[in-house]
């Protein structure tokens, strides 16, 4: 493996692992909107509102693309276990269970969509396995959290705004890889 694989694919883990700290932190302290017990919300499309806490989920699932990219799938799982751990204990108590396990399922589910298609056609397995992956969390988080999918189409957008963000970025990356002869892991 390169050096310049590892540097990048560690600081992809590290950013990683920094969005679901971030991720609780948006969904009890900043949006537009406070529900008193509740979450801030955000606009993520015009009369539709989301827990603030999904800009960085939507993140995640493109950092842990590029931690398989970069580090290969066994670093992929080992971020995804990780990532479970963090989040269940820095998820508020209420949110313990469903915060942990739309995140183990969702990510798990991003890998599986995401590694047969990356090394053919990288950013449109950035972008089905992040559709893959932000649909299950969003549906596994509200329902084993609240029993109620009202925020959905918030929850979607706003992971899906983020992933389309990303793609510029990976698209990017994939030129920039063949340029420099690096391989994915």
């Amino acid at each position: 493996m390169t050096d310049t694989r590892r540097l990048e694919g560690f600081a992809a883990l590290v950013a990683f692992g920094l969005t679901i700290p971030a991720a609780n932190w948006l969904i009890g302290n900043a949006g537009s909107v406070c529900v008193p017990q509740g979450p801030c919300l955000i606009p993520v499309a015009p009369g539709v509102m989301a827990p603030s806490g999904v800009l960085m989920i939507g993140l995640a699932l493109v950092l842990r693309d590029l931690v398989q990219r970069r580090l290969g799938l066994g670093w992929a799982w080992l971020a995804i276990l990780a990532g479970t751990a963090i989040s269940a204990t820095l998820a508020p108590p209420a949110l313990v269970v469903a915060s942990a396990a739309a995140f183990l399922i969702s990510e798990t589910v991003d890998l599986a969509v995401y590694t047969p298609l990356q090394r053919r056609h990288l950013v449109l397995a950035v972008l089905l396995s992040g559709l893959a992956g932000l649909v299950v969390d969003s549906v596994a988080f509200l329902f084993i959290a609240f029993g109620d999918l009202s925020f959905l189409p918030g929850q979607v957008l706003g992971k899906l705004w983020m992933i389309l963000l990303a793609l510029p970025l990976v698209a990017w990356l994939r030129r920039a890889d063949a340029r420099r002869g690096i391989l994915p892991a």
